[in-house]
């Protein structure tokens, strides 16, 4: 359970260094080409929204194709609300990994893999505006072993303070 703990912390904190270096590329393979992204909305004060299908949410990809596209339309200018692109810093904690369920099965046909909770918050420096935002949230991973390394096969990310205000995207959160 050490070594699986080890490398899933190890590939929480690679997505983040790559999300604050901009390193698309690196990112986006951290992510199984199945993967889900998701940031549910609020319903309530104290509950989020259940399912992004039937359900709005502030951000929802169904895989890895959606997380390229956006990626693509960054890289490219197209994505107005992005030029220029914050200073963003990730800071992770409080990740504990649980084991995996007894039929060794986690996100379809995957034969290995864990569930992960973890804490961030980002701290953002906005070039134009010149001021900084702080975002923060908790996110739960499903994590997949692939060619003998974990990938992300699900993030769901709940931001805490979603009432901001900035432009949310993926290197936000």
């Amino acid at each position: 359970m050490s070594a699986l703990r080890g490398a899933a912390c190890d590939l929480l904190y690679r997505e983040a260094l790559f999300l604050d270096t901009q390193r698309w590329d690196e990112w986006l393979g951290l992510y199984t080409s199945d993967c889900e992204y998701w940031v549910p909305a609020w319903k309530s004060a104290h509950q989020v929204t259940e399912d992004p299908k039937r359900e709005i949410s502030l951000i929802y990809y169904a895989s890895r194709a959606g997380l390229e596209d956006r990626v693509w339309r960054v890289r490219s200018g197209r994505s107005v609300a992005s030029k220029p692109l914050p200073r963003t810093q990730h800071v992770l904690s409080n990740i504990l990994v649980e084991s995996p369920p007894s039929d060794g099965v986690i996100a379809g046909d995957a034969a290995s893999g864990c569930l992960v909770h973890a804490n961030w918050t980002v701290h953002q420096f906005m070039l134009k505006s010149r001021d900084v935002q702080v975002l923060f949230g908790r996110s739960e991973y499903r994590l997949v072993e692939s060619e003998g390394q974990l990938q992300i096969a699900r993030r769901k990310s709940i931001l805490l303070n979603d009432l901001m205000p900035a432009m949310l995207d993926f290197y936000s959160l």
